[in-house]
């Protein structure tokens, strides 16, 4: 007998979330249905029992999955199913995935998985601002030990409000969007875009999602507490030693506390220093003890060494590598580095080096997005790869891991506010991070910037990054903030602060935490000590270079683009394609097309100016609408009694009467001269208004004889007589004459030439 458990959270423009337990996935450890509006997600949480021999982290998986059936479509491809995860889901689940993983207990090493799936959607709520929500929901109600619960939200600047998890609609009129997550104590995780806003706005919004999150958390325990989920499982993943823990501190504790006081700049001084003291005392153990009490005291030191660098920064305000808080670590970058690309840079701060390169592309480059929500077309990309070389590590490279994912995300969010509008180009960066000891996301930020000045984009205002840290002792309250941290200052310290920006304001942020109670007070200091670096940051970049190059490099592809009318988009393609191919061939340049609500937007590119004249000649040619009185290089495709059809315009014919190829009468067609496939020019003396066919004259654009006296014609409405080449009126039914011969009375008109004229 089913008896599912129901609770709704009302957002504050009126909309609800229900959360629901006890109907689906009942054999995993947690499991909560999601539903808003239409759309629906599943979370299901499962934990082993015990922890893996050895295993002294927290092993946490966490999945994002969108069904295609949700929207209802087909995946792409042969296979017709899902495949591996898109970037979309990726980034989904690492958002979740930072939220969780610090509140799980330091003991707590079993293996955990949690999946989330979307199930429905109508594309208009965005589901993963609802992912984590869902994820904290089945760990709620599961009996896994978990610090929680958690919310995430996105906060979106709409028309100067801010709204709490906005449509997809709401979300493209925004000039700020975060997703945050939090307890309902502390705000755990952000990341997010913006225009250009000010470190005030900022911390508004995470404010404003801040309140949302609580009431979400609210909810949450008061599900656990009806699902009868409040205990939770007991665990012994651990076993210690607090006489061993407490030698190790007595130990090597003032010894670890040299090293992080001596200020050395290499890092591998460092951790060969700091490694030698735990290796000695390995050696000073019993023989018989070593291999037993290894790993414990590698994990004791861990934590001793972990205090000794954060006494050193609190008590004397030295860091690692002798900087004070404030510092950054000095700074060469060189634009132009490398010939073949067509913009490249290289940007080293300390220990951690960007070689970034800009490739400019037409509208072929385009990356096709084909999600289960999202689809369309980037014309900006930015790809980040972080080799094992680059931190000295001996391993092969494997395929482009979710961390690099995430991080050429943040830079790609970073620099896209500022990429040019209406540029012709498709962009791609590409940053390959050549050593590393710090953010490597923030280098890649400013290598891009100076990169695409390189390769002349017009950047709106160029864009620096840089990483803040923080070291707090709640006992004495007091703490740091770190500018420009290195990467044992992140892995010891409670938070990876990385801030990005113009002159002007914030373009990008992402923030993880990783200790309690941080106030908003902290984080203004820390937005505001990123400021002062942004800018140094920028100062160096703009006497690097202080603008973008006034043209592109030669190698660089030229682009024309031009809007043409949306009915004349299907006369420059042509039937399967043959004008656009015609073209591209005869011209040497590529031509694409896309029609938008404008009409034909056309893209010609080559690396040459007269391909590109070419094509433009031809697509214009095509597009172009006859015009009375004007003239026109044509081809005679046929030859008939009376005349000759002549292409004056591509797919365009227009009738060259016989009395109209010359100011002398000529007796027939031959008399004329012309032949098919000859090029003669043409002037276009009449538009049908009622027909549209298109009468053509050679004659008009000959000097007339001297003498020659025009015959005057009737208006065509009119029956009374007229007279043709000086003969008799045509009312009379006796004989005429038409080109000098004598016809008979009533005799019947030449073939095909009752219709023409």
């Amino acid at each position: 007998m089913l008896n599912p458990i129901k609770k709704t959270i009302e957002l504050p423009d009126g909309r609800q979330i229900t959360l629901e337990t006890g109907k689906l996935a009942k054999q995993a450890d947690g499991a909560v249905e999601l539903r808003m509006g239409n759309t629906m997600l599943l979370a299901t949480v499962v934990s082993a029992k015990e922890a893996g021999e050895g295993v002294d982290f927290m092993p946490l998986q966490v999945e994002y999955k969108e069904k295609f059936s949700s929207f209802g479509r087909f995946p792409g491809g042969f296979l017709k199913r899902e495949g591996r995860a898109s970037d979309y889901e990726i980034l989904t689940a690492r958002l979740v995935d930072r939220v969780l993983r610090p509140l799980f207990p330091d003991n707590y090493h079993a293996d955990t998985f949690v999946n989330i799936t979307l199930y429905s959607t109508d594309g208009e709520e965005m589901p993963d601002a609802l992912a984590g929500l869902a994820a904290s929901a089945a760990l709620a109600v599961s009996d896994i030990p978990f610090n929680g619960p958690i919310s995430e939200v996105r906060v979106a600047r709409v028309n100067g409000e801010f709204v709490i998890n906005p449509t997809f609609e709401q979300l493209e009129k925004a000039d700020m969007e975060l997703m945050v997550g939090a307890t309902y104590d502390n705000i755990m995780m952000v990341e997010g875009e913006m225009n250009e806003v000010s470190e005030t706005d900022l911390l508004n919004a995470l404010k404003a999602a801040h309140a949302a999150i609580k009431e979400q958390c609210k909810v949450q325990m008061e599900l656990a507490e009806a699902a009868g989920a409040t205990v939770k499982r007991e665990y012994c993943h651990e076993t210690n030693d607090e006489d061993l823990r407490k030698d190790v501190h007595e130990k090597c504790y003032d010894k670890a506390y040299a090293v992080a006081k001596a200020g050395c700049a290499d890092k591998h001084w460092r951790a060969d220093s700091f490694e030698a003291i735990c290796n000695e005392y390995i050696e000073s153990l019993p023989e018989e003890e070593r291999d037993e009490k290894t790993s414990l005291v590698k994990r004791y030191y861990h934590d001793v060494e972990k205090e000794a660098v954060r006494r050193c920064i609190l008590d004397e305000g030295i860091r690692l590598d002798g900087r004070k808080t404030t510092d950054i670590r000095p700074i060469w970058c060189e634009v132009d580095y490398i010939p073949g690309p067509h913009g490249s840079a290289v940007f080293t701060r300390g220990e951690t080096q960007s070689l970034s390169t800009v490739t400019l592309g037409t509208k072929l480059d385009e990356k096709i997005v084909d999600d289960v929500i999202n689809q369309g077309r980037e014309r900006f990309l930015l790809h980040y790869n972080f080799p094992p070389f680059s931190t000295g590590e001996a391993r092969p490279v494997r395929s482009v891991g979710r961390r690099e994912i995430g991080h050429g995300n943040l830079a790609h969010r970073a620099l896209k506010r500022m990429f040019p509008d209406d540029f012709p180009y498709v962009c791609r960066i590409v940053s390959d991070i050549l050593e590393s000891n710090g953010s490597s996301s923030m280098a890649t930020v400013c290598a891009g910037t100076l990169a695409l000045l390189d390769a002349g984009v017009k950047m709106k205002k160029p864009v620096s990054g840089i990483a803040m840290g923080l070291i707090t002792d709640t006992e004495s309250s007091k703490y740091a903030v770190l500018s420009d941290i290195l990467g044992d200052e992140d892995h010891l310290g409670d938070m990876d602060f990385k801030v990005t920006g113009t002159v002007d304001g914030i373009t990008a942020t992402q923030m993880d935490i990783k200790c309690d109670g941080l106030s908003y007070e902290i984080l203004e200091r820390a937005l505001l000590q990123a400021r002062e670096g942004r800018l140094h940051i920028l100062n160096i970049i703009n006497d690097t270079i202080p603008a973008p190059r006034e043209d592109y490099k030669p190698h660089v592809p030229r682009i024309v683009t031009m809007l043409i009318p949306k009915e004349l988009i299907g006369a420059v393609i042509g039937p399967g394609g043959k004008v656009i191919q015609g073209i591209q061939e005869e011209s040497g340049a590529t031509v694409s097309i896309d029609e938008i609500d404008e009409g034909g937007y056309i893209e010609v590119a080559a690396a040459n100016k007269e391909s590109i004249d070419k094509a433009l000649a031809m697509i214009n040619a095509i597009v172009e609408l006859p015009e009375e009185g004007k003239t026109y290089k044509g081809v005679v495709r046929s030859i008939l009694d009376f005349g000759a059809f002549v292409e004056f315009m591509p797919n365009r014919d227009g009738l060259l009467h016989i009395s109209e190829i010359s100011w002398e009468r000529l007796a027939d067609m031959a008399a004329s001269g012309l032949k098919e496939g000859d090029e003669v020019e043409v002037k276009l003396i009449e538009i049908d208004k009622k027909t549209g066919k298109y009468r053509l004259s050679m004659r008009a654009l000959q000097p007339k004889p001297e003498g020659y006296v025009e015959r005057e014609r009737a208006p065509r409405g009119e029956r009374g007589p007229r007279r043709e080449g000086g003969d008799r009126p045509r009312g009379d039914r006796g004989p005429r004459r038409e080109g000098g011969e004598l016809r008979g009375e009533r005799a019947p008109r030449r073939e095909n030439h009752d219709n023409q004229d």
